[in-house]
């Protein structure tokens, strides 16, 4: 048994047993640190204090066994800008680089509770502002199936620790694709809860109307484990299978533009799909990309100065926004956030009508989508195109074409992150390159427990993918 392939339900179930120790398996996530280190995974790592909590994870074992938690000795890895009392929240941006909460985050803190151990403090884009996960001040994180290329942002960090097997799992933030897209261009699974269902105190923000923590791990069963370790829910009823169910294809916006290989490896899954039994509904949900551009930037752009602010008073800290974001590093980051406080800042009649008027109308549709051709989910691909390489900050080469990163990236996740509603991005393909591509999956607005169950049984009938080579 190689402890770095355990998912998280089995490693816990092995270390409950006794058959290996939470301090044993923590060299072994440790040893495999240092293989990929060159992955720039992590911002803040110290092996003395995983070993202490290893230690501690046994201790407890030895003599409160009655008392472990469901994740007991489980090595988790935590964006950058997750609150943590034992180690510094930086943001990825400089400014912050000093900056020691006085608690953790309540998210941080369900899952310590329940027995996980913070193996560290990982890597993510700037302010979590971009989706390369490219950060100037901390060095850019990297693909673990190709070094020269993104992890994807802006959780970028933790998708590239779970896909490496340095950790079985972690928690990322996703604003607008930031959990998804990183587990889609690193072969892992990511989930975005409903917008509300995880507490988003102590997190360093962008938006109170968009953020949401959200894990990332390498099964949908071990999604479904930290979401009701941090929730208390009580996960849906397993689905057998996928015959008879009900799932929409909606090709507009979604399913194209699309890079040929991706396009064709993607056929390939609703195929997978449909022979398997389910139901290919092909309709689709109407101005769904014009609503997502209207309404989602407006809202981010306006709350991110607000909450940002408040976020820094909260902590104690002398800065305020404008000082904090002089000190960025990332030229993409320095230069969208500067604009905010002058000529381009956001004005609130265009804020509040866009999350007053918009955003309401693009919640409309996804109701409406979903009730009207009785879909229990949509399907798509997470990103329209495989992993870019490092320094595309601003165009990447698709079908012979320089596109916008940014936007190409984000565009398939974005609209279900401003709509508010859950999303899974499962593992479904490598390219001829050994590059991964994500198959994402988008229910109704709290159907979060429903949705993992689904994308269990969609997991079941979709290709493995191979661990990257070292």
């Amino acid at each position: 048994m190689d402890p770095t392939d355990l998912t998280i339900v089995a490693a816990a179930a092995a270390m409950r047993r006794g058959e290996m120790s939470a301090l044993s398996y923590a060299e072994a996530l440790l040893a495999q640190a240092e293989k990929a280190a060159n992955l720039n995974a992590f911002i803040h790592f110290d092996p003395l204090q995983v070993r202490d909590a290893a230690r501690a994870a046994d201790e407890r074992k030895a003599t409160r066994p009655g008392s472990l938690g469901p994740l007991h000795g489980v090595a988790l890895a935590l964006k950058d800008n997750l609150d943590t009392a034992a180690m510094p929240t930086t943001g990825g941006t400089p400014g912050l680089r000093g900056s020691r909460p006085n608690r953790n985050a309540p998210v941080v803190q369900r899952l310590l509770d329940a027995g996980a151990i913070a193996f560290a403090k990982a890597n993510l884009h700037e302010l979590a502002y971009g989706i390369t996960n490219n950060n100037a001040g901390f060095g850019a994180a990297r693909n673990p199936y190709d070094p020269s290329r993104i992890p994807g942002g802006s959780s970028g960090g933790v998708a590239a620790a779970v896909g490496a097997r340095i950790v079985p799992g972690g928690i990322g933030s996703d604003t607008g694709g930031s959990v998804r897209v990183p587990a889609a261009l690193c072969g892992v699974v990511g989930f975005r809860p409903t917008t509300g269902r995880w507490p988003q105190a102590g997190i360093v923000p962008i938006s109170h109307t968009r953020d949401t923590a959200g894990p990332m791990a390498r099964s949908v069963a071990d999604c479904a484990l930290l979401d009701g370790v941090v929730t208390g829910s009580v996960a849906a009823p397993a689905v057998p299978g996928l015959k008879g169910l009900r799932l929409g294809v909606p090709r507009a916006h979604f399913w194209a533009p699309l890079d040929g290989e991706t396009a064709r490896l993607m056929e390939e899954v609703l195929a997978r799909l449909k022979d398997a039994g389910a139901v290919l509904i092909e309709a689709d949900i109407p101005d769904v990309g014009r609503l997502d551009g209207e309404a989602g930037f407006p809202i981010a752009l306006y709350e991110t100065v607000v909450d940002l602010n408040a976020y820094l008073e909260e902590h104690g800290s002398s800065m305020r926004y404008r000082e904090l974001v002089a000190q960025c590093a990332s030229p993409d980051v320095k230069g969208l956030l500067q604009s905010l406080h002058g000529e381009g800042a956001i004005p609130e009649a265009a804020y509040r009508h866009a999350l007053d008027v918009l955003r309401p109308q693009l919640q409309a549709a996804y109701r409406d989508h979903f009730r009207r051709h009785d879909v229990a989910a949509v399907v798509f691909p997470t990103t329209p195109l495989p992993a870019a390489p490092i320094g595309d900050d601003e165009t990447v080469l698709m079908n012979g074409e320089r596109v916008p990163t940014f936007f190409t990236f984000i565009r398939n996740a974005s609209p279900g992150s401003v709509a508010g509603i859950p999303g899974i991005s499962l593992p479904a393909a490598l390219t001829a390159a050994g590059l991964p591509l994500g198959l994402e999956l988008d229910a109704g607005e709290n159907a979060d427990a429903r949705l993992l169950a689904i994308a269990a049984a969609v997991e079941r009938v979709l290709p493995k993918i191979s661990a990257p080579k070292f």
